[in-house]
């Protein structure tokens, strides 16, 4: 008998990679694995138990992206193929309505962190420029711990990708600029641990209007386009414009039922009074069915926050709180231990510093004994030397008394010459005021003969006129007269009189103007003996005993300003003018 031919069994085997923000992992499963053991296995791997609100997106063999069913194998997906592998993303799915209290472990919040800090710098989701400065310096926090500026120098954190290009391309800053506005925050941060940092990183993250908002293209019945947004509180409706602020909303609890046909979505609300659906329609019936997947996971776990927590969840709370309490404890007892350190350092080092002070005044005394022991020796010395100092000193102190002596001398001769070039400077005055006066007695003769003069021709003149009247008078009379004595001779006389004045009067302006040109001579050579003597004396002048009549004197000597030089100054112009002016002082 013929045993029957079977089919040898093989364990064929195809890789996957699943990538996550921080790690990459490779596993290598059987055909016949399901999305739900690579799923698991992927948990396990990574110690995540919040499995709910994660899966495992793909792109599709007509480049789609997609989510990976758990009840179907892994090969029965068209999963596209790069390099011979399952390529796979582990990502959130579903997001909680509150991170603080629905997110227990720690590897869940850093999932979250990361992948919502990557949705924020691909500006995926939207984020005001100071709230992307303040995240920034919390995901600095977290990946740097406590501030130090020996770490944290100058230009550290440009190389960083800490703020979406949006905001950087939206303000003149510089990148050193934008930095210090981000370690000013990251400063205030200190004393806050990895997964505390994160934490406060998703509660303000949170609050963005497109957090955990999954959108999708519709149209209405009137064909208007608009987006779909799946969140987990509900179906929000956005304007094409505006994806931050819904125009209305369906919250799960309102929903009684949702189903699609091809391309027609329909949501029945639990509203007696409106049984009309909400009917809209996508582009794709994919769509649709990634809708309805979103639908029903997020409304699963909106009910599922409203009913008392699971034993699992309990668990795992419970769990988490004693690994809170005990990574305080250890976090408290790591800090007193460093308190306790950095305090052992500063007695060490303050009692390093007193050993050096007490070394360095040890060895100060020693210096001073050899110092004192020298000074003992040196003292017999500079004793001798100190007697032959006192015979040179003596000696000098003469030789000093006796310049001192000579020195007097000196002085008064020199006060004796000072004298001297006074009086000299007097006589020259003197001799000036001198010349004046007698050039003005001169001028006062010469209008003394002059008026001489014209009284003796006017009563010469009328000697004649009486004698002329008197010959007519006595005509019996006959009298002689010589040629010097004639009529003609008085008119002749007359006549010359003007002349003789004129010419006196010439001659006695030439003699003054000879006069006034030799005294001009003789002052300027004064002024040439003052300006040498001022010259000499310059150097004791002192400048606050000066007076204001100095001060002007002085200016006019800088401009080359002389009396006659401002004579000619002040006559310039028009009579006229200078009357009007003489008026209005």
């Amino acid at each position: 008998m013929m045993v029957p031919f079977r089919r040898k069994k093989t364990n064929k085997q195809f890789p996957v990679k699943v990538c996550t923000f921080d790690s990459e992992l490779e596993f290598h499963l059987e055909h016949r694995a399901t999305g739900r053991y690579l799923f698991e296995l992927i948990c396990r791997t990574i110690g995540l138990r919040e499995t709910w609100y994660f899966g495992l997106q793909f792109e599709d063999s007509k480049g789609n992206l997609s989510w990976l069913k758990m009840d179907k194998k892994v090969q029965d997906q068209s999963v596209h193929m790069t390099n011979g592998s399952c390529m796979f993303i582990f990502l959130a799915k579903f997001f909680p309505e509150n991170v603080a209290e629905e997110l227990v472990q720690e590897v869940t919040q850093h999932l979250f962190f990361l992948q919502i800090k990557q949705a924020i710098l691909s500006m995926d989701v939207y984020c005001p420029p100071e709230a992307s400065v303040l995240l920034a310096s919390y995901a600095v926090q977290a990946k740097y711990g406590d501030y130090d500026e020996a770490v944290c120098k100058p230009g550290m954190l440009i190389s960083e990708n800490l703020l979406p290009q949006r905001v950087i391309d939206q303000y003149q800053m510089t990148p050193q600029m934008w930095e210090e506005r981000i370690k000013t925050w990251y400063a205030d941060h200190r004393g806050m641990s990895r997964d505390e940092a994160e934490m406060e990183y998703l509660k303000i993250a949170q609050d963005l209007d497109m957090f955990g908002v999954n959108y999708f293209p519709i149209t209405n019945k009137k064909n208007t386009e608009v987006w779909l947004g799946v969140t987990a509180l509900g179906l929000n409706i956005y304007n094409k414009e505006n994806k931050l602020l819904p125009v209305t909303t369906f919250q799960w609890n309102e929903i009684l039922h949702i189903s699609f046909d091809d391309r027609k979505f329909v949501v029945k609300t639990n509203d007696s009074k409106s049984p009309k659906p909400v009917i809209f329609y996508s582009q794709k019936l994919r769509i649709n069915k990634l809708i309805l997947d979103l639908c029903v996971g997020n409304h699963d776990l909106y009910m599922k926050r409203r009913k008392p927590d699971t034993m699992e969840i309990q668990q795992m709370k419970a769990q988490a709180k004693e690994e809170k309490q005990r990574r305080q404890v250890e976090r408290n007892k790591l800090t007193r231990e460093k308190q306790l350190r950095e305090a052992a350092e500063r007695e060490k080092a303050a009692m390093e510093q007193r050993l050096m002070q007490l070394q360095e005044e040890m060895r100060a005394a020693n210096e001073a004994l050899h110092r004192s022991e020298e000074a003992a020796e040196l003292l017999a010395e500079k004793n001798r030397l100190a007697e032959e100092e006192a015979m040179l000193l003596s000696h000098k102190a003469q030789e000093v008394e006796q310049e001192i002596n000579r020195m007097r001398m000196t002085a008064r001769k020199t006060e004796e010459e000072k004298m001297y070039l006074e009086r000299k400077t007097q006589e020259a005055e003197l001799l000036t005021a001198r010349m004046m006066e007698e050039s003005r007695k001169r001028a006062l003769e010469a209008d003394k003969l002059k008026n001489e003069l014209i009284h003796a021709r006017v009563a010469e003149k009328e000697a004649k006129e009486k004698l002329l009247n008197f010959l007519s008078r006595t005509s019996t009379e006959s009298i002689l007269i010589t040629p010097s004595s004639s009529p003609e001779s008085p008119m002749h006389e007359m006549h010359s009189y003007d002349l003789l004045a004129d010419g006196d009067m010439e001659q006695l302006s030439l003699e003054i103007e000879k006069e006034r040109v030799e005294y001009l001579a003789k002052s300027k050579q004064v002024q040439n003996q003052l300006k040498e003597l001022r010259s000499e004396i310059e150097q004791l002048k002192i400048g606050e005993n000066q007076c204001p009549l100095d001060d002007i004197n002085a200016e006019q000597l800088r401009l080359g300003e002389t009396k006659y030089s401002t004579l000619k100054k002040v006559k310039s112009g028009s009579t006229k003018a200078r009357v009007a002016f003489f008026e209005e002082l």
